[in-house]
Parts: C-alpha cells; structure tokens; sequence
C-alpha cells in the first residue's frame, strides 16, 4: 500500500500548489448548467437511466464536480470518495454552498467502512480511476460490496490502447512518433514528479505519482469475478484524457471507452 501512501502526498500536494484559476469556476458552472463536466457520449447514456430517488456514488471523485452534477438526474443522494483529504474538503464546502444532496469522503477506495455497502444504486468510474490501483481485483471487489444487487457501474475512462502511445511532454515525443506504440500493451509502472499540470498550470517538481497501466482483459477478468455483468461496452476514438491525445481525434484509434455492467 506504500504507493496509495505516496499518491495521497502527491494529489495533497496538487490540489494546495493549483493555479488561482483551478475549481473557481465550479460553483457557478454548477448553478447555471444542465450537466456541467460531463461530456461527449456519456451524456446520452446518463439520459437513458433512471436516477429518480436513487444514491450515486462514485470512487475517485477528486473534487466533487462530476458527482454534484449527477444531482440534476434527480438521484436522492450522491456520496463521492477520494483520498485527497483537501480536495474532499473543497467538495463539501460547494455542495453546502449549492445545498446538494451530497457527502464527500476522504479515504482510500479499498478501505471504504462497511456503513456504505449495499448503498448505491448507481456508481461511477471516471477518468483517471484506474490506474492508481495496481490490482484491480480488490478495486472492483470493493465496488460490487458498495452497489445493491441490481445496481449498475458505468465506467468512462481512457482507452488501454493510450498506454501504448507516446504523450506530449514525455520523453521521446515527436510529432513524428505521436502515433506510433511504443510501451507494453499488458503491464507497465508509471512514476513521475513532475506535478499534475491541470491542477497547477505547470510542470515543476513533486512528490512522485505512481501509476499502472491495465490492459482490457484485466477489467474485464476483475469485474467478472466480483460478480458483475457486462450490459454494454463502446470504444470511442475521441480523447478524454484533457487534451493529451486530441491530437490523434478521429483517426481510428481507440481513445476512450464506456462500460456498463450490472451487480447480480
């Protein structure tokens, strides 16, 4: 568990070294926007579900703002967990500011109490979820406990496929390179200090992020075996990784997908 420690001391790290722009918008965007930060064909699928009167829950929330969306579903309660205690900590101040039926709480995913199982109706995995776990067998484990039976997990993340790529601002890029594959498809170990430049608007020196990279037989094994049920599964070739990879919009390679499934 020594890198979950490390990334919690990374992501803290982050959220109080942002830029003074970063989450102001949140509140206001929130207020004023049907589904604000939640984009592309995500939002169709959010349509044809039914959330009246339902818990959301979602795992990896960083700052709260896809889940507080959520509420305009009609869902009863959202409960967000992250392990960034400070980031949690913005959550709740605007879901108190905007009066939403939410609760944001600060914990390792794998270590979420027992008061929250059979809770959700619904729970969502976002971008940038999975790879901070490096066995998602006890990710997903945690998951199925956390769902009713009966309740659905929709995951939109980026592709597997990315890993392969070179991204702008790692070694080697090019713009010779930006679509050729040049890491392991099936296993790799990312680390880096260089920051987490959304949040702070810059690339310096941190305290190290550590990474995994699994392939789509690995999500789709840990889910199987912890009881889940694919409904629907849709590749995307589409970025949604915050630009890393627009530039390879449209070209027929997998960016993105969304996975639905089931709790039986």
């Amino acid at each position: 568990m020594d890198y979950i420690k490390k990334n919690k001391t990374a992501w803290e790290e982050a959220y109080d070294s942002r830029s003074p722009t970063w989450g102001t918008d949140v509140a206001s965007r929130l207020s004023r926007e049907k589904f604000p930060f939640v984009q592309g064909a995500i939002v169709a699928e959010i349509a044809a579900l039914d959330f009246e009167g339902r818990e959301i829950g979602q795992f990896c929330c960083n700052n709260g703002r896809e889940l507080m969306a959520l509420m305009r579903t009609g869902a009863s309660r959202g409960v967000g967990f992250d392990i960034a205690e400070n980031q949690v900590a913005f959550a709740n101040g605007i879901a108190a500011e905007l009066g939403l039926p939410c609760e944001f709480v600060a914990c390792n995913i794998l270590d979420i109490d027992e008061s929250y199982h059979d809770r959700f109706d619904y729970l969502f995995i976002t971008i940038g979820a999975l790879c901070w776990f490096q066995d998602l067998g006890p990710f997903f484990e945690k998951a199925s406990e956390c769902l009713r039976t009966g309740g659905i997990i929709i995951i939109n993340e980026v592709h597997p496929v990315t890993n392969m790529l070179c991204a702008p601002g790692e070694d080697g890029f090019s713009e010779e390179r930006q679509a050729m594959l040049v890491n392991s498809y099936f296993e790799k170990v990312w680390e880096q200090n260089t920051g987490m430049s959304y949040i702070t608007g810059k690339t310096a020196i941190s305290s190290t992020f550590v990474s995994f990279s699994h392939s789509m037989s690995k999500i789709l094994n840990a889910m199987s075996s912890n009881g889940f049920r694919i409904r629907s599964m849709r590749e995307f070739d589409y970025d949604i990784a915050g630009g890393m990879f627009e530039h390879l919009d449209h070209k027929g390679i997998p960016l993105s997908y969304i996975l639905t499934a089931i709790k039986d």
